[in-house]
């Protein structure tokens, strides 16, 4: 996954280190010709297309990154784990983890909701199950898709991936 994202970008004003996506030099070519650009616009149909894809994810996670506003995603992915989650014990545990982290007020990756969604989540915890978070988890997801998600798709990141993309098609039908 990082790998195809590493071929498609390269540094640019918006976006200062991409690096961690760049493989070893001899697996560049091989990996990157496998995102295509079908896969990288389809991105931009919705915001489900683009979470739905393990590399839009990931796309959508380095540029929250390098905005600094990558808790509601990382919190959005947290909920997602949480609700796969069959063990009770584990269940509480999750949920403890979770909300210190994100809803927490002063929590160290504190997402950004009203103090009635805050509370109820706080209750919806005391006894947590699998649909504990989905009120909190659905605001979240909309402020993304309405913020973040149309940020991302004018960003100059996504605009390089979806021109490398057109790019090595061309030179793949050549």
């Amino acid at each position: 996954m990082k790998t195809r994202l590493g071929c498609l970008s390269k540094k640019s004003d918006s976006y200062s280190d991409f690096s961690e996506f760049l493989p070893p030099a001899h697996e560049t070519t091989a990996r990157c010709l496998k995102l295509s650009t079908d896969e990288v616009v389809r991105w931009s149909d919705s915001f489900d297309n683009l979470l739905s894809h393990k590399y839009g994810l990931a796309a959508f996670r380095t540029f929250l990154k390098s905005e600094f506003s990558d808790e509601n995603i990382e919190f959005w992915m947290a909920c997602e784990e949480y609700k796969k989650i069959k063990s009770s014990t584990k269940l509480v545990s999750k949920a403890n983890k979770i909300f210190k982290e994100f809803i927490e007020v002063q929590s160290p990756r504190e997402v950004n909701i009203d103090y009635r969604t805050r509370e109820k989540t706080k209750q919806s915890l005391a006894d947590p199950t699998p649909t504990s978070l989905n009120e909190v988890q659905g605001k979240i997801y909309s402020l993304m898709e309405k913020d973040s998600y149309p940020r991302f798709l004018r960003s100059k990141m996504y605009q390089d991936m979806v021109n490398r993309a057109h790019a090595q098609g061309q030179r793949r039908s050549v």
